[in-house]
């Protein structure tokens, strides 16, 4: 089944590339590998903003940072043209706007993660690092970065 299939069976539509909020782009390849710039939640086309252990709980981090990879993956589509061209999800890191007792920021990842794996299958699977931190652009609950591998 190609990339596209499955994202038609997820009922996903790929957004166009967002653009950036300051000095940046929004990807760049060097030889096989794609990195794609930090992308931050967004809910109705604006920053979701929250602060996990505060205001916000696991499960609604988890639907952000599907969220996320759903932008991400139009950024990915973007660059590469087609994701069927896509060999590897090599590395996720997610940051994670937390209070300093939370410690879920793994498991909020995990939306992010799952769908990969769900829309890559066995190329899905990833290197990953999940932190909190003290605060995000905009106020942002969490924002996601992605590095890929193209045939």
């Amino acid at each position: 089944m190609s990339v596209y299939d499955k994202l038609t069976q997820l009922g996903i539509s790929l957004p166009s590339v967002s653009v950036p909020a300051a000095a940046y782009v929004p990807f760049v390849q060097t030889g096989n590998l794609i990195f794609l710039s930090g992308h931050i939640a967004k809910q109705d086309g604006k920053p979701w903003v929250g602060q996990f252990g505060v205001n916000m709980g696991t499960d609604e981090g988890k639907k952000a940072a599907r969220a996320i990879a759903i932008d991400l993956l139009g950024t990915l589509h973007a660059a590469v043209g087609d994701l069927n061209k896509i060999t590897r999800i090599v590395k996720v890191m997610s940051l994670v706007n937390s209070a300093p007792t939370f410690t879920e920021q793994h498991l909020i990842t995990n939306g992010a993660s799952e769908l990969f794996a769900e829309v890559f299958g066995a190329k899905g699977a990833h290197a990953r690092s999940a932190f909190g931190v003290a605060q995000i652009p905009m106020g942002a609950c969490v924002e996601i970065e992605l590095i890929a591998e193209i045939g």
